[in-house]
């Protein structure tokens, strides 16, 4: 595992490689699948500061709370904006960027729904990355387990405090989530309603890591009293969300402009 790269006495950060290269990722394919999808781009690209500004800021604010036991003696804001280990909540990136989303469609009197099924696909595509960049800088890493598929952390830089061959969590979340895009795109070419591809994606991102997240190797507030984390908590109020609208949709009369085939 490597947090940065050595190349001619110039220190080269995976975060940042990575980071950079799921920007564009997420930029590329929703460009994409305009066309396949019927939006405008242009409304995504000519807001992109408005929502990189949410992600980042609150995504860390949601990351400093699930942490606050460690977090807690923060004293300045640059402590808070800079950090050395670069951590962010996925899932308060997710929900500031919807936020964000939904705020700009209302002041543009544009509905909402036109956008979310290219989102997951993208969402799923760039997480692919995402989740390998953080098994370089150790983001997101497993626990003790006997599956014979460990890995061992063995660089001098490593936060990772096992001593022993761990679970290799971010692989697995890299390998499920293309899994998941490549099968919801692929559905996509064959079911034509609206939001089926958002909420079926988010249910099974989410099945994701409430079955994965016992695996885990990090602990925050709410893992030190219980046998959960908060992306778990996160991860089944999304389900049971997206499921009440899913199965919504089929109770819906075929008529309804809500459910309208795509052209």
């Amino acid at each position: 595992m490597y947090p940065f790269f050595d190349i001619y006495w110039v220190l080269i950060y995976t975060f940042w490689i990575a980071l950079t290269i799921s920007f564009f990722t997420f930029l590329w394919i929703l460009q994409r699948l305009e066309k396949r999808f019927w939006y405008n781009f242009q409304f995504f690209s000519h807001n992109i500061l408005w929502f990189f500004l949410s992600v980042f800021f609150f995504s860390r604010m949601f990351y400093v709370i699930g942490k606050w036991n460690d977090m807690k003696f923060i004293t300045e804001p640059f402590q808070f904006f800079i950090m050395s280990e670069f951590n962010f909540s996925l899932f308060g990136a997710i929900f500031w960027f919807l936020l964000v989303l939904y705020i700009l469609c209302r002041l543009e009197k544009t509905p909402m729904k036109r956008y979310l099924d290219w989102l997951v696909l993208s969402f799923l595509l760039t997480l692919t990355i995402w989740y390998i960049w953080s098994y370089f800088w150790w983001q997101v890493y497993g626990r003790e387990t006997t599956f014979w598929i460990e890995i061992l952390y063995t660089n001098a830089f490593t936060p990772v405090p096992y001593q022993v061959p761990v679970f290799p969590l971010p692989i697995v979340y890299a390998i499920v989530s293309f899994i998941l895009f490549s099968g919801l795109y692929i559905l996509s070419l064959f079911v034509h309603i609206r939001w089926y591809i958002w909420y079926l994606g988010m249910i099974l991102f989410s099945a994701m890591i409430l079955i994965f997240e016992f695996f885990s190797g990090k602990q925050d507030i709410l893992s030190v009293n219980t046998w959960y984390t908060f992306p778990q908590l996160f991860a089944l109020i999304v389900i049971v969300w997206s499921w009440y609208h899913f199965y919504k949709i089929f109770k819906t009369d075929n008529s309804s402009s809500d459910n309208q085939l795509l052209g």
